[in-house]
C-alpha cells in the first residue's frame, strides 16, 4: 500500500492541481502504469476540492478535520475509507506548518505525524535558485519527526530553470526531486476553474482533470513517488456504523444539481444510517419536489444560476408550500439563500423560494469565512430529537459572501454565535415552521451527529402528522 501526504510551503502553491492530477494518473492506469484504487482525503473544511478530488480518483474524497473532529475520531475516518485502496492520497490545507494555534496542533505536519504518512512538498519556484535550498533545510529542521520524503517543483521557467534547481537540492539537501511542473497557460486557466466551478458539472469537470492527469503523469515520476510512499502497516477497517433510528425508513428530498452541490460524503453515508433513503432532484430542471418527508438543500452557488432557479417557478412554488405545511426542513448557506425572498447580484435580482422573509445581497468580499461555535437555544427544531443530551455547542465552519437583510424583528433563531459571523454576526438558523435556515456548515462527527438528530426529527413529525390526521376509534 501506498499513503502520502501533499502539502506546501504556502497556500496557492499549486497543490489543489497536482493533487487532481496524481490522483487521475494513479487511478487512470496510463503511461504505463497500472490502474490503482485511489482514496482521496482533504484536510480541513472544504467542498470544492473534494469533489474534484472524487471525480479524479473515481472514489468519493473525505474530509479530516481537527477543529470538528478529535485525534481518534480522524484515525478511524482514515482507517475506514482508506484500507480497501491501493494509495492514500491526503492533500493538506494552506502550508506544511501552518495552524490555529502556537504549536501548530491542527496543522498538516500535525495530521502528518498522526496518520504517520510521509510529506510530498510541492515548491512553487518561480523565481527561486539557490534559495530552494534553505528553504527544504529549514522545513526538515523545523520538526524532524516529520519525514519530508520527495518534492515536486512547480511552476517552473523552463528547462534550464529546472536543471538548476534539482542541481541545488541535490547538492544541498537529501530530499529527492519527484517531479518538475512547467508553466503551463493551459493549467492556470484550469486552476482558475477550480474555485469558479465545483466538479458536480461532470462533463466539464472530466475533460480538465483528464488535461490535469496528463500533465502530472508526463512531468511527475510516479514509480518514485510510490516507492516513497510505499508502507507494510496495515489500516484496521472500524465496524461499519450501526444503522439506527426507527425501523420506518423516512424519504429525504436533497438538492442537488449545479447550484447546489456541496454534501460531505460521510454526512450522506450517515443520513443513511439514520434511516433515511436520499431522494436527489434537480432546482434547475425539475418541475416538482418529489415525494418526501423531510427536505434538504445544502450549500452552493445559486447567484451564478439566477435565472434558471427564477425560471423554475412551479418547483419554487411546491417548495414554498410544502414547508409553509410544515414540511420538516434543513437547508445551510445556499440553500438558505434560495429560499429567501430573492438574491441581489451584479446589479441583478431574482425571486426566490420566498418562504423566509428576508432578501439576500451578494458582496465582493467574504462575510463569514473560517470555523464557527454555535450555543443551540430552545428554538432549535432538533432539540426533541436530541435524547435528552445536554451537549448544546456546535463546531462548525461556514463560508459566504452574502448577508440576509430585511428580517422581521420577531424572527426566531436556533443559535447564538460565539465564534464566527452567521447572519447578523451574533445569531444563526432561522427557525420557521419546521424550518432550520443557516450559514454554518455542520459536519457528522462525534461532537455533532446532525444526520441522526434530523432524520429522527423529521420521523418525529411525520408520526405527529399521522397522529392529527388518525380518524377516531369507534
Amino acid at each position: 500500500m501506498h499513503r502520502f501526504l501533499i502539502s506546501a510551503a504556502h497556500k496557492s502553491s499549486g497543490k489543489t492541481t497536482i493533487s487532481i492530477g496524481l490522483a487521475a494518473a494513479l487511478s487512470s492506469g496510463k503511461h504505463g502504469q497500472p490502474s490503482r484504487s485511489v482514496q482521496p482525503f482533504k484536510k480541513g473544511p472544504d467542498y470544492i476540492d473534494p469533489l474534484w478530488l472524487s471525480v479524479a480518483a473515481g472514489r468519493p474524497c473525505y474530509n479530516l478535520d481537527f477543529f470538528l473532529s478529535p485525534d481518534a475520531e480522524l484515525e478511524t475516518q482514515f482507517a475506514r475509507h482508506g484500507h480497501d485502496a491501493e494509495v492514500c492520497l491526503v492533500e493538506g490545507n494552506k502550508g506544511l506548518y501552518d495552524g490555529l494555534d502556537l504549536h501548530g496542533s491542527n496543522s498538516n505536519a500535525a495530521l502528518a505525524r498522526l496518520l504517520d504518512l510521509p510529506v510530498v512538498l510541492v515548491l512553487d519556484a518561480r523565481g527561486m535558485t539557490r534559495g530552494i535550498a534553505p528553504l527544504i533545510l529549514g522545513y526538515q529542521a523545523f520538526d524532524r519527526n516529520i519525514r519530508i520524503a520527495g518534492v515536486i517543483l512547480n511552476r517552473l521557467g523552463g528547462h534550464r530553470h529546472e536543471a538548476k534547481l534539482r542541481a541545488v537540492i541535490e547538492h544541498y539537501t537529501d530530499v529527492p526531486v519527484i517531479g518538475a511542473v512547467q508553466e503551463d497557460a493551459e493549467l492556470a486557466l484550469v486552476e482558475r476553474h477550480l474555485g469558479l466551478m465545483p466538479a458536480n458539472e461532470t462533463a466539464e469537470a472530466e475533460r480538465h482533470i483528464a488535461t490535469i492527469g496528463e500533465r502530472m503523469a508526463s512531468q511527475v515520476d510516479l514509480d518514485r513517488l510510490l516507492a516513497i510512499s510505499h508502507t507494510d502497516a496495515v489500516l484496521e477497517p472500524p465496524p461499519p456504523p450501526l444503522r439506527h433510528g426507527g425501523d420506518k425508513t423516512m424519504r429525504i428530498a436533497i438538492a442537488r444539481d449545479a447550484a447546489f452541490g456541496f454534501y460531505y460524503a460521510d454526512d450522506l453515508a450517515a443520513l443513511t444510517a439514520a434511516g433515511a433513503q436520499l431522494q436527489f432532484f434537480d432546482t434547475l430542471r425539475d418541475s416538482h419536489l418529489p415525494p418526501c418527508d423531510g427536505l434538504l438543500i445544502g450549500g452552493g452557488f445559486p447567484e451564478c444560476f439566477l435565472d434558471q432557479l427564477e425560471a423554475n417557478d412551479s418547483l419554487r412554488a411546491d417548495i414554498r408550500r410544502a414547508i409553509e405545511a410544515g414540511l420538516p426542513t434543513y437547508a445551510e448557506c445556499g440553500g438558505l439563500m434560495y429560499l429567501a425572498r430573492s438574491i441581489h447580484w451584479k446589479g441583478r435580482s431574482a425571486a426566490m423560494v420566498g418562504v423566509i422573509p428576508g432578501d439576500i445581497r451578494m458582496h465582493e468580499k467574504p462575510v463569514g469565512r473560517g470555523y464557527v461555535i454555535l450555543d443551540a437555544n430552545a428554538n432549535h427544531p432538533w432539540r426533541a430529537a436530541d435524547s435528552g443530551s445536554n451537549a448544546v455547542s456546535l463546531r462548525a465552519h461556514e463560508f459566504h459572501y452574502s448577508n440576509l437583510y430585511d428580517l422581521p424583528a420577531d424572527t426566531r433563531y436556533a443559535y447564538t454565535v460565539s465564534r464566527g459571523h452567521g447572519i447578523d454576526g451574533k445569531h444563526d438558523g432561522v427557525v420557521l415552521h419546521r424550518l432550520l435556515a443557516s450559514y454554518t456548515h455542520l459536519r457528522a462527527t462525534t461532537g455533532c451527529d446532525w444526520p441522526a438528530k434530523f432524520v429522527q426529527h423529521v420521523r418525529d413529525c411525520v408520526t405527529a402528522d399521522h397522529k392529527e390526521t388518525a380518524p377516531c376509534s369507534p
